[in-house]
């Protein structure tokens, strides 16, 4: 690989032919041990990778291979590493983010898509794809009156394969529920956890908030809206295990921060905890310097990190490596742990997006929520 660009680097003159030869025989981006290299062909004053890997330049550029319209990027990417990025491509003062054409791996999220470069080692779970041997839950739309936020609001059901009045089951809440369905593979996740014994059948309440950045940091009414109304509502409707051991809260982002608030206001309602990539902002000292999105969190994390008390009996918590949010996120498995709650920690080569989220999934609920299966061979 190397020595395919550095010969079209040293060439004085290449052909189309030479050119489309060398990127029909490649797979890209070329990954090779620990080196990586992007491609991208056109013409352009200049062409960066634009990633979410905190610590490198946001930034990096590409170099012209002499004599052709290609351009090559080099970087180090440790094994088992996920990264999503785009090109960014100047022509004529004119700026673009473009998914990368030579790289058929896409990763969607609410805003689009993103180019995905996988590290050597890393595959994709086999649990987030379809299973033909898995029968598939059903899921109900449903509608509360909220008296916390005096609107009717619309939420989801999961039920699994085989549902039945007559049995009883554990009820796990999903902050941005609809999103981890389209973005994170959440009912195919479920489908086949539960297929393979790894979790019991449970019934999931999928809430998506029109005001997110609000409601999830360290709202009131929120809190009130899920253990008050949605809970007790869930518990009319379906047969649910009706003790915390069976209850469990589970975000992303914002939606951690949610969780655990909820969790906090309301002590003894819950007893799990699903925390993915955290936005647990807090200060030691002086002012924080995440944006006026994060000064309703700050105060929150705060407090609990001076009082935390005991919420919960479990949480799983994860965040990936390449996230600004990490050192948040590791200062917290101490805390937490010292409150006599059980905690267990994950930590990935990967970024603050939905695929690391559902990559986590397994881990988490299996901990949280053990099947036949961990109860046999654990």
């Amino acid at each position: 690989m190397t020595l395919v660009i550095g010969e079209l680097q040293t060439a004085s003159q290449l052909d189309s032919a030479e050119v489309d030869a060398f990127l029909a025989e490649n797979e890209f981006p070329i990954v090779d041990g620990t080196k990586v290299t992007f491609v991208w062909r056109g013409h352009a004053d200049e062409v960066n990778l634009r990633h979410w890997i905190y610590s490198l330049e946001s930034a990096m550029p590409f170099t012209c291979v002499h004599g052709t319209d290609i351009w090559f990027l080099h970087m180090e990417l440790p094994e088992r590493s996920r990264v999503e990025y785009k090109l960014e491509v100047i022509q004529h003062g004119r700026r673009q983010l473009l998914k990368d054409p030579l790289n058929p791996h896409l990763a969607l999220d609410p805003f689009g898509a993103n180019s995905v470069v996988h590290g050597e080692g890393h595959e994709r779970p086999d649990w987030t794809l379809e299973d033909s041997e898995a029968r598939p839950g059903t899921i109900a739309e449903h509608s509360i009156k909220s008296k916390a936020f005096g609107e009717q609001r619309d939420y989801q059901v999961y039920l699994p394969a085989r549902f039945h009045s007559s049995r009883r089951y554990p009820l796990l809440i999903v902050h941005d529920g609809f999103d981890f369905l389209r973005f994170a593979e959440l009912q195919t996740a479920l489908d086949n956890l539960i297929h393979r014994l790894e979790i019991p059948p449970l019934i999931a309440a999928l809430t998506q908030s029109p005001n997110r950045m609000h409601e999830y940091a360290d709202d009131e009414n929120h809190a009130k809206f899920l253990a008050g109304e949605l809970v007790p509502e869930m518990e009319q409707l379906y047969p649910l295990v009706g003790t915390p051991s069976a209850r469990a809260l589970m975000g992303a982002s914002f939606g951690a921060v949610a969780s655990l608030s909820t969790a906090w206001r309301n002590p003894g309602v819950f007893g799990n905890l699903l925390l993915c990539s955290g936005s647990f902002a807090f200060t030691d000292i002086g002012e924080h310097q995440r944006g006026p999105a994060f000064d309703p969190i700050v105060p929150f994390v705060n407090a609990f990190r001076a009082d935390p008390g005991r919420p919960v009996d479990k949480v799983y918590l994860s965040c990936g490596t390449y996230e600004s949010l990490i050192y948040e996120n590791r200062s917290m498995v101490p805390l937490l742990q010292e409150t006599g709650m059980s905690v267990r920690w994950s930590e990935v080569r990967d970024g603050h997006n939905w695929e690391n989220w559902r990559d986590r999934l397994r881990e988490g609920l299996s901990w949280i929520f053990p099947g036949p299966l961990w109860m046999v061979y654990e």
